[in-house]
């Protein structure tokens, strides 16, 4: 039984947490982490680590711990790890920072190893009113939630469910279940399809193990330095996206700031570089229409085969799925007896949540893309985990910010 349960340990859960000992330390044995992994950041640091990324996106004043000069300060004697612009941490510096921010923070045993299977809302118990179902077997009563899990499920194109012919598991894969370090690609050809950072960092990986790429998307490749324009972490944007009383309005102010994936100018320079060398060949507006398996390779054809045969004729050994995830809450499995118990408005797959990111009518609160209403567009990124924390932490450390769920009819 616990005060406060926290559902994920990943960069959002550790920010959390953080803020919340900075702001009442006497909450230090009131809350609990639960993860399939049982340690902090693993699903994080194993994603950077499958596809050899050599530094974060985002700037050194992002990060899990509550000072914003933290990892700056951490970094005093490894500047050569802060990439321009902005002093964008390096992987491994990154990596050593978070630890740090556990020990000092002495977090070191506060994630529970187990998985959350469900999560049911018994509103006639005024002290414990979520009941949490654990992988084990084992069941957890608790007070109030917050649901910090990352991102959802992978998301796959359509022709891929059209696929006529079995084929090897690993001849097609998304980038969420690839693993560079274990892989031997000489002499292969392989397709990655999407036009965001993993396929940049997937086309580089493949061609240093003397691959050729191919890459293709429904759109241009362009490039910017942050998935979403620097004024969206600051009033700049975020000031009119508070203002606008429209959920739907909002809704598309973040699709619009994103744009789909972008590739980092550096990325950008060393495809475009690859390109010209004749190890790369990028197809633009261009998608995968059929795909069959032959035996030993696929064959590929794009949805303009009536313009050009393009790579119809190519031996492909390999197809990697740079596709994103889905936004997937509305079927999200621990939120199926919350919304039955207390129904919200969904814009475009995201809830409608109060001004503390909780879920109207219970202590259920909610970190990431699932706060993107209210957050914006940066709200699944550290940036964003920043601005969940603010809006969250008071309303668990302060009583008059509470809710009383009321018994059910």
């Amino acid at each position: 039984m616990t005060d406060i349960a926290i559902i994920g340990a990943g960069p959002h859960a550790l920010t959390l947490v953080t803020h919340l000992l900075q702001k009442r330390k006497d909450m230090a044995r009131r809350f609990l982490v639960f993860d399939p992994s049982g340690t902090w950041m693993q699903k994080w640091h194993h994603q950077f680590a499958t596809l050899a990324i050599p530094h974060l996106r985002s700037p050194a004043v992002h990060h899990p711990d509550p000072h914003a000069g933290a990892l700056r300060n951490f970094a005093s004697y490894r500047h050569r790890e802060l990439f321009p612009p902005y002093d964008r941490p390096g992987t491994r510096l990154f990596d050593d920072f978070c630890q740090d921010v556990v020990q000092r923070w002495q977090l070191q045993d506060r994630v529970y190893q187990a998985r959350v299977e469900h999560l049911y809302l018994e509103p006639q118990s005024q002290s414990r009113p979520f009941h949490l179902i654990l992988d084990n077997g084992q069941s957890v009563w608790t007070r109030r939630v917050v649901l910090a899990t990352g991102s959802g499920p992978a998301h796959l194109p359509d022709w891929v469910k059209t696929i006529p012919t079995p084929y090897p598991s690993d001849c097609l894969c998304h980038a969420s279940d690839l693993d560079l370090r274990q892989m031997t690609l000489a002499g292969e050809t392989i397709l990655i399809v999407g036009s965001g950072l993993t396929s940049g960092h997937l086309a580089i990986g493949a061609v240093e193990q003397g691959a050729r790429v191919i890459l293709m998307a429904r759109r241009h490749y362009y490039d910017k330095i942050f998935d979403a324009e620097p004024g969206w972490l600051g009033p700049k944007y975020l000031k009119g996206f508070q203002a606008e009383p429209s959920w739907q309005q909002r809704s598309h102010m973040i699709q619009t700031a994103r744009n789909g994936g972008s590739l980092t100018p550096e990325l950008m320079l060393q495809l475009r570089r690859l390109e010209r060398q004749g190890q790369v060949t990028c197809y633009e507006q261009c998608q995968v229409q059929q795909a069959h398996w032959l035996g030993q390779q696929w064959q590929v054809r794009c949805h303009l085969q009536t313009q050009h045969t393009c790579i119809d004729h190519l031996p492909i050994q390999r197809i990697w799925l740079a596709t994103g995830t889905r936004l997937a809450l509305p079927d999200h499995p621990l939120l199926q007896d919350i919304q039955a118990t207390f129904p919200t408005t969904w814009i475009q797959g995201l809830p409608v949540l109060d001004e503390h990111l909780r879920w109207p009518g219970c202590e259920l609160f909610l970190m990431g893309s699932g706060a993107g209403l209210q957050i914006g567009p940066v709200a699944r990124n550290l940036a964003g985990a920043r601005m969940a924390r603010d809006r969250i932490v008071p309303a668990l450390t302060k009583p008059t910010l509470a809710l009383t769920v009321a018994p059910s009819a």
